[in-house]
């Protein structure tokens, strides 16, 4: 089998010193040349709550030579389509795309490739890239973990063989209902990365401090509305049903969800938000893929998204220059809490 990680930044990197640890032959390909050539001589250096080196096979796009089995897309949607285009042709007869991106990519996915070719995968862990050949996994090692599906159509053979590459890093959980651990996953980020990148914050920064996690809560909440009135059905996060946690109905059981917010991420406290690494590197953040889906899915289904409208709003001021990513920032959502 013949396997590529497209993206290998923080993520990829991490994902593929496991897979090489584990005895997968795996390549990661990077457009940062000083990042490729330094996996190439120096192998990926994985810190934070592991540390350890391992060889690795790392290219650079134009050095791609198909036919893959698989390959595991972990770039910014940003360019999606331009992308998957390109990478299409690199596919083995039975090959396919594996999403591990943010936000709900898979329908444009399988709009150039295919539904029986797009496989999604959530990713319930955190990385930092570091410097060129060096990441920092930010989550506890034992809370790694996949949720993966396939869109109609995947063969299960296909499915099963997925799976078994993911477990060579961490506990896969195979799910039917790929679009509710989208949504799932989409709460999650459009809270934490989104508050946590408009207040220049790690996950711990947002779900620890009283406002943060009034803030956290609520937006939780408003994904929640959305996602249940676009038919989403939402699937369980690391075995908790997040529903049952925090759609709140009562005053007093919004208090209780706040205070479930500081245990619930406990393991994940140190996770720098993606849209804040972007941001810090001068590069476009995926706001619009993330919190944007959230309020145009709101707008879709007549559901209101005051809380992840501001939150677009203050990122996007954010990566204009307009603004600064400060915790002082929790003051601009002071009415919305």
């Amino acid at each position: 089998m013949k396997y590529a990680i497209y993206g290998a930044g923080s993520l990829g990197t991490v994902f593929g010193a496991y897979l090489a640890k584990n005895g997968i032959e795996v390549e990661l390909v990077n457009r940062n040349r000083a990042h490729v050539e330094a996996l190439r001589s120096r192998g990926a250096h994985i810190t934070g709550t592991v540390d350890f080196t391992v060889p690795v096979t790392a290219l650079l796009p134009e050095q791609m030579e198909g036919p893959y089995d698989a390959i595991l897309l972990m770039t910014k949607q940003l360019h999606n389509r331009e992308v998957v285009t390109a990478l299409k042709p690199f596919l083995g007869a039975a090959g396919v795309i594996v999403t591990l991106q943010n936000g709900i990519p898979e329908p444009e996915i399988a709009e150039i490739v295919g539904k029986e070719r797009t496989v999604g995968c959530v990713v319930e862990w955190g990385a930092s890239l570091t410097a060129p050949g060096e990441a920092r996994l930010t989550s506890a090692p034992d809370s790694l973990s996949f949720h993966m599906g396939g869109m109609e159509g995947v063969p299960p053979a296909t499915l099963e063989r997925v799976k078994a590459l993911l477990e060579s890093m961490c506990p896969v959980d195979l799910e039917e209902n790929l679009m509710g651990a989208r949504w799932s996953k989409l709460l999650i980020n459009a809270t934490y990365s989104g508050i946590g990148t408009a207040l220049g914050g790690t996950f711990g920064d947002v779900s620890n401090p009283p406002l943060p996690r009034k803030l956290a809560v609520r937006c939780m909440k408003e994904c929640i509305d959305v996602g249940r009135a676009s038919g989403a059905v939402f699937a369980p996060v690391q075995g908790k049903d997040v529903t049952k946690l925090f759609d709140y109905k009562t005053a007093l059981k919004r208090r209780f969800a706040e205070l479930l917010v500081p245990i619930a991420m406990k393991k994940h406290a140190a996770i720098v938000p993606s849209m804040l690494q972007d941001l810090r590197s001068g590069k476009p953040c995926e706001i619009e893929a993330i919190n944007g889906v959230v309020c145009r899915f709101g707008r879709a289904n007549g559901v209101a998204t005051p809380i992840n409208d501001r939150i677009v709003q203050v990122v996007q001021e954010l990566q204009a220059g307009s603004r600064q990513a400060v915790p002082e920032n929790i003051n601009l959502f002071r009415d919305l809490i």
